[in-house]
């Protein structure tokens, strides 16, 4: 059904953005996701209600451009940033910014790290299962291409943008990256966790982070594994 659909169709359009038809990038699922408007819904839920038009936003994982699309065209913030790994991405970003006339946002690319350098990425055949871990013998598909990505200083980029506020979805680094970041200057995150890939350590280290931050957990727009924390309630 999905396929017979969309042999004449170029542009898939969800939650008023638009998406060009790029199977290779775009999987069956995503594809119908989109369509029907559940595409990252719990994130996109917390975004709509959290986000203001005064904040600076630093997301970590782009993926398709969808949540910084719908930032800059939903809610306008005073700055967005994107920091996306996977540079086979990249390319569709762009597409996607520039089919929904987004100007105001940011890609960077590569992930943040301790210091700078270069890091092992992993690909699988569907973009949104690349991490920054293989996760051999964890249950996870076996990656089908390793790639060596640039790794920004964490420090120095939260220090650079000072963003207002953190949206994070990067595929269980955040047990890892959050705990290197000053999170001081933020008044609220929204994270999506990945406790199948963490553990309890993992999901614990990133609330600490949030502690550490004085920010705290905020059960309004919180869903399963999309966390939210605040600093004003």
């Amino acid at each position: 059904m999905d396929d017979a659909r969309t042999d004449a169709e170029s542009v898939i359009e969800s939650q008023g953005l638009r998406f060009p038809l790029d199977r290779d990038i775009l999987k069956m699922r995503t594809r119908r996701n989109l369509r029907a408007g559940t595409y990252e819904a719990k994130e996109t839920a917390a975004v709509l209600a959290i986000v203001k038009p005064e904040d600076r936003v630093l997301e970590l994982g782009a993926g398709i451009g969808y949540m910084s699309s719908l930032m800059a065209r939903h809610i306008g913030p005073a700055a967005i940033t994107s920091v996306e790994a996977n540079p086979r991405l990249l390319p569709y970003i762009a597409r996607v910014h520039a089919l929904n006339g987004v100007t105001g946002a940011r890609v960077l690319h590569g992930m943040l790290g301790e210091v700078a350098g270069t890091a092992p990425f992993y690909l699988r055949g569907d973009f949104i299962g690349a991490s920054a871990d293989d996760y051999t013998g964890r249950g996870k598909d076996t990656p089908s291409e390793r790639l060596d990505v640039p790794v920004l200083a964490a420090r120095d980029v939260v220090a650079d943008l000072r963003p207002t506020v953190l949206v994070c979805d990067i595929e269980g680094a955040e047990a890892t990256v959050l705990p290197l970041m000053d999170l001081s200057g933020l008044r609220a995150a929204i994270l999506e966790l990945h406790p199948q890939w963490v553990g309890a350590a993992g999901v614990g280290a990133v609330f600490d982070a949030m502690a550490r931050a004085g920010l705290a957990y905020y059960p309004r727009t919180s869903q399963g594994k999309v966390v939210t924390f605040r600093r004003d309630f």
